[in-house]
């Protein structure tokens, strides 16, 4: 599937032993994602943002070292032994090179080695290298953008493609992902669902142009519980008729000194989430506080 990097050390052994399970599949089976899955369950997933990763790992942006953040993150999370990650968007530093995901996937590979990794795209990122990289193990969900869902303990998450231009702010989901939810939506079996998109959610020249139109698409249905983003390098939630609007902190560096540079420890049920906040540098004040968070 497109932005999966899950490369568990015994995979080969295991492939030959399953003849015919696919990487979907697997991570299916991984998270216990299936129509019959317990409605009490519940399931951690590692949420990262914006970690602008360079190709030369010595590189510094106000103070900070993305690479030496992933590399510090990746161990942590590795070691929490979550169910699965998810990085939303800007994966790259400026405007993704294949080096620049060569060494995040250099990076990421311990991580990858215990446990699945979706990987959307912002606008540092460029999905032709990035693909280059990470090569796809089916097509995308919409042609032409890197879009892909998944389910977990009665929830389902759907990561979305908001790139429009390398390198330049805005963000666009455009006309063949809008209809593509809308029929979805339409005919998906009624689960709790989350949407996660890079660009921030409002009306502004550098944020998701199409925002107002993606809310009147998900905004009828009551089971769309939240939508997931980053962008602004801020960590922020609030509510917007039923949905959660919840912007993750990012790990690569703030922009102001004020927010902190770190990653949510996430535990998610058909009831809500539990964020629990890793705060590694920036503002540290909130480090490890909970925010839990009931779907309306």
């Amino acid at each position: 599937m497109p932005g999966f990097f899950y490369e568990p050390i015994d995979r080969k052994k295991f492939f030959r032993a399953s003849g015919v399970l696919t990487a979907t599949a697997l991570m299916s089976r991984t998270l216990n994602a299936n129509q019959k899955t317990d409605e009490s369950s519940q399931v951690r997933i590692a949420l990262l943002s914006d970690t602008h990763i360079p190709a030369d790992v010595n590189e510094a942006y106000r103070g900070f070292r993305p690479a030496e953040n992933l590399r510090v993150v990746v161990a942590h999370v590795a070691e929490s032994a979550p169910a699965a990650a998810l990085i939303n968007g800007d994966a790259a530093r400026l405007a993704g090179s294949e080096a620049d995901y060569r060494e995040l996937k250099s990076l990421l590979q311990p991580l990858a080695h215990k446990t699945p990794i979706h990987i959307g795209l912002g606008n540092h990122d460029d999905r032709r290298n990035f693909f280059k990289i990470f090569p796809a193990t089916k097509k995308s969900t919409v042609k032409g953008k890197h879009v892909s869902i998944f389910e977990a303990a009665g929830t389902r998450f759907i990561v979305l493609d908001s790139l429009l231009y390398v390198n330049k702010v805005a963000g666009l989901l455009g006309k063949s992902t809008r209809t593509w939810m809308k029929n979805y939506l339409d005919r998906a079996e009624k689960r709790p669902t989350l949407f996660f998109v890079h660009h921030t959610l409002g009306d502004g020249d550098g944020d998701l142009l199409d925002f107002n139109r993606f809310f009147e698409i998900v905004s009828p249905h009551k089971h769309v519980k939240a939508i997931f983003y980053g962008h602004s390098h801020r960590y922020h939630v609030e509510q917007k008729d039923h949905i959660y609007l919840i912007n993750q902190p990012a790990l690569g560096y703030n922009f102001n000194d004020n927010e902190p540079v770190g990653w949510l420890d996430a535990t998610f049920s058909p009831q809500g989430v539990d964020l629990t906040l890793r705060a590694i540098a920036g503002n540290k004040k909130g480090n490890e506080e909970t925010k839990s968070i009931a779907w309306a």
